[in-house]
């Protein structure tokens, strides 16, 4: 529902996995443009009608995804499809803290941490809070780079771009161990807008960027032999004070906020703890906010009483000379103007800014940010898609993560004993595509699997995998049933 940003890349996602997709847009200019872009059912609609919903197949759908602009329209939808098919999913996407405590509560037993019970709908996703917790994982890992961790993994993913002259520029995977002992992957690469899986004749080049699945401290040497080195981040700016910058706040001094996103954050980010926090001085750590408007800055100002608050307008430079923003050890900036977004954080790492991370609301602009040297660019639309998917695809699968600009797909699965993979040796799994089975969690131990390896029940795993391996990894990880 809604052939906006999010709504179109999440399609363009099923499509090329061979899902069966309708959407339906109530904006003439937007369906046309979603029916140009994509091999789908595309309806010129309202979708706030019974109507509508049984034109696009409601009756026979698996899942229903509101997307549109408006949290009340996408709401409501969701109530209607209830009434009608009540065993269908139902996620909608929802920007207002106050509809969240519309009958709901902060709950131990959901993950999300709300009761999904009023309208019908199974799962929430708030795009505030899913780019906060991405800027506090980046923060947690020093702004090197873009890292993912993994539930009760020991291992992390970081892209790193190799540095002119680095000790990685020119290395041959061959060579790989000589320079990095330990147990670390090369996943996967981006050279040149094309995507790699590479293998030991594959050779590290100035400009790639590299996916690398190491510990913690291991990753720490790896970036420092491309070229970043990691920094102490104690005085942080954050520039725009709206509910993703509110957010970030509120968890990086440790305040207790008793709003329901505040809560539904505490719960998601509680678990991004890595070998970077140790680099990481918080008792140290100071904050600064910029705001622009008024009544914003007074707000912020009694909510955070150990910040510095100033009501600014970052786009002067006189007031960042002032303020001697340049001392900064990370900028990060979360305004509504993705372009004053990208500027300011080039701007002031010219200034001597150590770090920056810089909020953007499509994926065109992030790989634009990340050329212009950017260290770290969070795209909210791909954040909150990756949030929907996670939801979306069943097999054991427990979170998505797309890499390249969706060139390339991380799966989180967790074997169920149904699975036709069970006690299967590494050997038997192999995509048409290509893969890689990087991460084993057996009863708390953490491991990369090596060729012995059976895949057993209970065990979480993390595999890479090309686009379109969706099916693919049917054969393995969905039951029969």
């Amino acid at each position: 529902m809604g052939a906006g940003r999010i709504g179109i890349q999440l399609a363009a996602y099923l499509i090329r996995e061979r899902h069966d997709v309708a959407i339906i847009e109530s904006s003439e200019e937007r369906a046309r443009h979603a029916s140009n872009r994509l091999d789908c059912l595309v309806l010129h609609d309202e979708g706030n009608s019974l109507r509508s919903l049984e034109d696009a197949g409601i009756r026979n759908a698996n899942a229903l995804v509101c997307a549109t602009d408006s949290d009340e329209v996408n709401m409501i939808i969701c109530g209607i499809a209830e009434s009608r098919c009540p065993k269908l999913l139902k996620i909608a996407c929802v920007r207002n803290d106050d509809y969240l405590t519309l009958g709901r509560h902060i709950g131990e037993g959901h993950e999300d941490g709300l009761n999904p019970e009023v309208l019908g709908i199974d799962f929430f996703v708030h795009p505030d809070v899913e780019a906060s917790r991405a800027a506090l994982n980046a923060i947690e890992h020093g702004a090197i780079g873009d890292v993912l961790s993994f539930a009760g993994a020991d291992y992390e993913l970081g892209s790193i771009e190799i540095a002119k002259g680095s000790a990685l520029d020119g290395l041959s995977l061959r060579n790989y161990r000589d320079v990095i002992p330990g147990e670390t992957l090369v996943t996967f690469i981006e050279r040149d807008g094309r995507g790699i899986l590479p293998d030991g004749s594959t050779t590290l080049m100035q400009g790639d960027r590299a996916y690398i699945f190491a510990k913690g401290e291991e990753l720490v040497r790896v970036f420092e032999l491309g070229g970043s080195a990691a920094h102490s981040l104690n005085r942080i700016g954050i520039a725009g004070g709206g509910e993703a910058g509110r957010l970030i706040a509120e968890s990086l001094l440790g305040a207790a906020g008793s709003g329901v996103l505040s809560g539904i954050l505490r719960k998601k980010t509680a678990s991004v703890r890595s070998f970077f926090s140790s680099l990481l001085k918080r008792t140290s750590r100071r904050l600064v906010l910029i705001e622009n408007d008024y009544e914003l800055s007074k707000n912020l100002a009694a909510q955070f009483p150990g910040a510095l608050v100033l009501n600014e307008d970052i786009r002067d430079e006189s007031f960042i000379a002032e303020e001697s923003l340049n001392d900064l050890d990370l900028i990060v900036t979360t305004t509504g103007n993705q372009e004053l977004n990208i500027i300011t954080a080039l701007y002031l790492k010219s200034r001597g800014v150590k770090r920056a991370i810089a909020m953007v609301k499509s994926d065109g602009y992030a790989e634009v940010a990340r050329r212009l040297g950017v260290d770290v660019v969070i795209s909210i639309k791909a954040v909150v898609v990756d949030a929907i998917l996670s939801r979306l695809v069943g097999g054991g699968v427990t979170g998505i993560h797309r890499l390249g600009g969706g060139m390339i797909d991380i799966f989180e699965i967790e074997i169920k004993a149904s699975m036709p993979i069970v006690n299967q040796p590494i050997t038997a799994f192999r995509l048409s595509g290509g893969g890689l089975l990087m991460h084993v969690n057996r009863a708390g131990k953490s491991f990369i699997p090596h060729g012995g390896y059976l895949f057993r029940e209970n065990d979480k795993i993390v595999l890479i995998a090309k686009n379109s391996s969706e099916k693919d990894l049917e054969k393995f990880f969905h039951s029969p049933h």
